[in-house]
């Protein structure tokens, strides 16, 4: 019997909210207080050195090792100030989070004693085992020597008593072995390309930077429910669970009033945020009961992905001060919502936004034009690999319902944008085009003023729309690194528009005029790019067809998507554009294929050992429980009466026996496909198998388990259920 439940229920419907210590300045006061930004800078270096800090910042000029020490001295300086004691390189290997070895400043002084000790060499480079992180074979255990070096554009920061300096992570043969290192790459090679453009329309440009603002979609379950679900507990999500009478589907918990003990816990994650440099702007209750988003204020893309993955720890940390669990898994719940990670992606110049229109002058509308087709061109040619950057088993669950965007990728442009491209496209004069802005709304009441209306509505199924001056990625998932995404996606722009760039100088060498060449090849760009363009419904059976017969990728299966990174195209992308090589992108594959092998099989184990453990045991008690009904009921009543008495609980008696059967047979079939799946050497057929020949039984046996939680007697079922995981008190 479940007193447990009923007992960590009540616990948690009765925990009052935390109070959080408010700090007495203004969020305008704490801002950074936690954060080596460049006011601190100017304070703790020599002028000379500040100066060359901003240069190499600002300008990515290599540092001196004797500027080093010097600014390692001004930040250990600081870092003393502020009470701290260690320090550590803070990188992101590829498990999807972060990693850091704490090293404390003391050092022998050759007197018994110990001084504090921080050198310009500590603060540029270390040295991690590169063979124990996700390596895909590029290290072996014998060969473990690996470096993770400072990234001087993302500010060091402190948590705690540790002064985190944030640095890429590369092996000893100088390949990457994280996502900052081929990010960074990818941010110079779209500075290259799109400066190169951009000096088409206005000569003045010198640099173009790209900038992410992420919305970070979560769960919160109470600590007790959450400790009392194993499957939670191991994979991050419910392998099984009935839907609750009342989930979603009232519409009342989007944008609605947030309950106390979020409001608390919110408070302080963004006051920790603020002092780490964070620049929260939204948090507000999401579609699903008990999912929530926070959201900051676009950044420069290298520091908003090293801000995305700090938010996720704080959320972690802050969440079980609170008595939550923060789940960032994206399909925690089956029948609702799941969460997502959308990275809005946007390109600015030292002179304007890139995508923003309408321009003040015909010429700008052509600049901003030119940027949107090249970035259509980089999603239609690299469609397929695209979607294997965000793919991954986890948001496999979530990608295709719930508003979730399908796993096709396409792009919504909107119907002002769709016009004006299909206008370019078809008219053979000549001439400049010009782009509407937002227009004048008036409704028909006095009291409410005239509001101001965008060029073109919002589609929440397209996975790539763009949302006014920016295209907004939808289908990244919530636990991931969103710079598997972003670098991706940064390569894939620089790649096309160097291409546009080299024709339109091609063109122009041949005697035609500048705005004739730049419009006859976005004519050319137009028509090959027009089947990633799709504006209506992507949840619709009729867009699987279409997509398909435009040539897009609709694979489904997570392993052979994994198989695009190889694909020759992807290949020249990444060498010519000098991101990544062959072998950093089969080193990944492998570990794509490993991590997506395990989750599943991390998954079946949990399956089989609560089905076989819980679920089974609890239904067939019940069932001994009606079975000794039935006989109390003959021994009491004459045959006849008792068999009119016991029809309902035999029928149920019979039911529990069919779903205890099929589950216990289908547990049985999947521990022995797991046994000869296990056998396979090479790991890309052993994913493909744990996707082909044991995932299937997932939903069989949970469709039969779930079947179960409605006969069973409530106070004999051991799991806490939808409706109590899902509605905070």
């Amino acid at each position: 019997m479940s007193n447990l439940r009923f007992k960590v229920v009540e616990a948690a419907f009765c925990k009052k909210p935390l109070e959080v210590i408010q700090p007495k300045e203004r969020p305008t006061e704490y801002f950074a207080k936690y954060v080596f930004t460049q006011e601190k800078m100017f304070k703790y270096l020599p002028l000379s050195t500040y100066r060359k800090l901003r240069e190499v910042i600002e300008k990515g000029t290599a540092l001196d090792i004797h500027i080093a020490n010097e600014v390692a001295n001004g930040m250990k300086q600081w870092a003393i100030d502020m009470g701290v004691t260690h320090c550590t390189h803070w990188f992101q290997p590829l498990t999807e989070g972060t990693a850091e070895k704490h090293d404390s400043f003391i050092e022998p002084d050759g007197k018994g004693s110990v001084i504090e000790e921080f050198s310009g060499k500590q603060l540029i480079q270390q040295e991690p085992d590169a063979s124990s992180f996700p390596n895909g074979g590029i290290r072996s255990t014998f060969e473990a020597r690996g470096y993770s070096a400072w990234d001087p554009a993302s500010p060091v920061f402190i948590v705690g008593d540790t002064l985190m300096i944030p640095t890429v992570f590369i092996a000893y043969t100088g390949e990457a072995l994280d996502y900052k290192a081929p990010l960074k790459k990818s941010l110079l090679a779209v500075d290259k390309a799109a400066t190169a453009v951009a000096q088409l329309f206005n000569p003045d440009v010198r640099r173009v930077s790209v900038n992410l603002g992420w919305e970070q979609e979560y769960f919160l379950v109470d600590e007790g429910l959450y400790a009392a679900r194993p499957d939670l507990l191991l994979t991050g999500r419910t392998l099984m669970g009935h839907d609750s009478a009342k989930n979603q589907q009232m519409e009342d918990h989007y944008f609605g009033a947030i309950p106390a003990r979020v409001a608390a816990f919110m408070k302080e994650l963004e006051i920790q945020a603020l002092e780490l440099g964070i620049p929260c702007k939204t948090r507000h209750n999401e579609v699903a009961p008990n999912q929530f988003e926070l959201a900051p204020i676009y950044e420069e893309c290298n520091l908003a992905v090293d801000h995305n993955m700090l938010i996720m720890s704080l959320m972690r940390n802050v969440a079980r001060k609170h008595g939550f669990r923060c789940l960032l898994h994206e399909k925690p719940f089956a029948g609702i919502n799941g969460s997502g990670k959308h990275c809005n992606w946007s390109l600015s110049t030292d002179t304007g936004i890139l995508l923003h229109a309408p321009g003040k002058t015909s010429e700008e509308n052509l600049r901003f034009i030119t940027f949107i087709v090249e970035t259509l061109m980089a999603v239609y040619r690299h469609n397929g690999v695209l979607k294997a950057s965000i793919m991954s088993a986890t948001n496999a669950h979530r990608l295709g319902g719930h508003e979730a965007p399908p796993a096709i990728i396409s792009s919504f442009l909107g119907t002002e944008l769709s016009r004006l491209l299909d206008e370019i496209e078809n008219t053979k004069e000549d001439k400049l085009f010009s782009v509407s802005g937002k227009h004048s709304m008036e409704l028909d009441i006095p009291q409410i003023p005239e509001l101001t209306v965008d060029n073109t509505d919002r589609n929440r199924t397209s996975p790539f729309a763009f949302t006014g001056n920016r295209f907004e990625f939808r289908a990244a998932g919530s636990s991931a690194n969103c710079a598997s995404a972003m670098l991706l996606l940064n390569t894939a722009a620089a790649e096309a528009l160097t291409s546009f760039r080299q024709r339109v100088d091609a063109l122009i060498a041949d005697g035609e005029d500048k705005t004739e060449a730049i419009l006859s090849v976005l004519r050319d760009d137009i028509r090959t790019c027009r089947p990633i363009h799709f504006d209506g419904n992507g949840y619709s059976e009729e867009w699987k067809k279409e997509a398909q017969r435009r040539g897009l990728d609709c694979e489904t299966s997570c392993p052979l998507t994994f198989d695009r990174y190889l694909d020759p195209e992807t290949i020249q992308m990444f060498e010519s554009m000098h991101v990544m090589n062959r072998n950093e992108l089969a080193a990944r594959n492998e570990i794509k294929f490993e991590t997506y092998q395990k989750k599943v099989q991390i998954e079946a184990r949990v399956l089989g050992d609560l089905a076989m453990n819980h679920i089974i045991p609890v239904a067939t008690k019940y069932q001994s429980k009606l079975i000794d009904n039935v006989h109390k009921v003959y021994e009491i009543y004459p045959k006849e009466k008792a068999q009119e008495l016991t029809a309902y609980n035999l029928q149920i008696i019979e039911n529990i026996n069919k779903h205890t059967s099929f589950i216990a047979t289908a547990v049985d079939e999947m521990v022995e496909k797991r046994k000869a799946a296990n056998t396979i050497a090479n790991i890309r057929d052993k994913a493909i198998a744990y996707h082909d020949t044991i995932e299937p039984y997932f939903e069989s046996i949970r469709y039969h388990i779930d079947k179960l939680e409605l006969i069973v007697e409530d106070e004999m079922w051991t799991l806490p259920k939808y409706r109590e995981l899902l509605f905070i008190r």
